[in-house]
C-alpha cells in the first residue's frame, strides 16, 4: 500500500508541470463551464416552474446520449480535478496561521472550499440525481415535474439542518473555488504577470464570483418558496407543496 502511494507521488513529481496544467485547465473547462451553466439553468426557476421545466426538458432531450455526456463531460473531469486537488492539498503547506498575507488566506480558502465543494457535489449527486435513487436519494425524479420535485428536495432537512442552508454553503464554496481558481489560472498560464494586471483580474474575478453567487443563491431561495403552477402537477401534503408521487414526504432524511 505504501509502495503504491510512493509510486503515485513519484509519478506526480515527474510530471508535475503537465499535471498541474491539466488540473488548472479541467477546473475551467469543462468543470467551471458546467457550474456556470448548471447554476444558470437552476436560476430559470425565478421565471416560473414552466420555464425551469423547459430547461430541464432540453437536457433530457439528449435521450440515451445524456448518460455518456454526463460521465465523459462532467463526472470524470470533476473526479480528476477533485482527486488531484486533494493530493495538492495534502502535499502543500500553508503558513496562514503565522503570516496572514492575502495570498496565504486565498490559498487556504481555495483548499477548504475545494473540500467543501467535493463533499457537497457528492451529496448533491445522491440527493438530486437518479444515481442516488438506489441509495435512498434521487429526489429530483421524476423530472417531468421538475420544479415541484426540486422544491420538495430543497425544503427537506438533514439531521435537523435545512437542506437549503447546505445548498447555500455548497453554492458559495463552489463559486469561490471557481472564481479564485480563475484568478490563479491566469497567473499560472502567464496571462497576468505583473501586480497591476493581477490586481485588475482579481477585481474582475471578485465581481464574477459575486454575480454567480447571486445567481446560485437566487435559485435556492426560489425553490424554497416555490408554490407551484399549472406545469408542475403539485398537490398539497400537510400544508407543504409536494410532487404527485409524494416521494420526498416518504423519504425525508431527517
Amino acid at each position: 500500500m505504501a509502495q503504491g502511494g510512493s509510486d503515485l507521488e513519484s509519478f506526480v513529481e515527474r510530471h508535475h508541470f503537465l499535471i498541474r496544467r491539466l488540473h488548472s485547465l479541467s477546473g475551467l473547462v469543462p468543470v467551471g463551464v458546467f457550474l456556470c451553466v448548471h447554476l444558470s439553468i437552476n436560476a430559470s426557476i425565478n421565471a416560473g416552474g414552466a420555464e425551469f421545466q423547459k430547461q430541464v426538458d432540453r437536457i433530457h432531450a439528449l435521450g440515451p446520449m445524456l448518460v455518456p455526456v454526463e460521465i465523459v463531460g462532467i463526472f470524470l473531469p470533476i473526479l480528476f480535478h477533485a482527486l488531484l486537488g486533494l493530493q495538492i492539498w495534502f502535499s502543500g503547506v500553508s503558513n496562514v496561521g503565522t503570516y496572514k498575507y492575502g495570498g496565504n488566506v486565498r490559498y487556504t480558502f481555495q483548499r477548504v472550499t475545494g473540500g467543501i465543494a467535493a463533499v457537497f457535489m457528492l451529496y448533491h449527486l445522491w440527493h438530486m440525481h437518479w444515481l442516488g435513487a438506489g441509495l435512498g436519494g434521487g429526489f429530483f425524479e421524476p423530472h417531468d415535474h421538475a420544479a415541484a420535485t426540486a422544491a420538495d428536495a430543497i425544503r427537506q432537512t438533514l439531521f435537523g439542518v435545512p437542506v437549503s442552508i447546505l445548498y447555500a454553503i455548497g453554492v458559495l464554496s463552489t463559486v469561490y473555488h471557481l472564481a479564485n481558481g480563475i484568478w490563479t489560472s491566469l497567473i499560472t498560464w502567464g496571462v497576468t504577470i505583473g501586480p497591476s494586471s493581477q490586481r485588475a483580474s482579481g477585481y474582475a474575478c471578485a465581481v464574477f464570483g459575486i454575480v454567480l453567487s447571486i445567481v446560485g443563491l437566487s435559485s435556492v431561495k426560489a425553490f424554497r418558496e416555490f408554490e407551484g403552477d399549472a406545469s408542475s402537477s403539485v398537490v398539497k401534503v400537510d400544508g407543504a407543496s409536494s410532487s404527485a408521487s409524494v416521494l420526498t414526504a416518504a423519504n425525508d432524511p431527517e
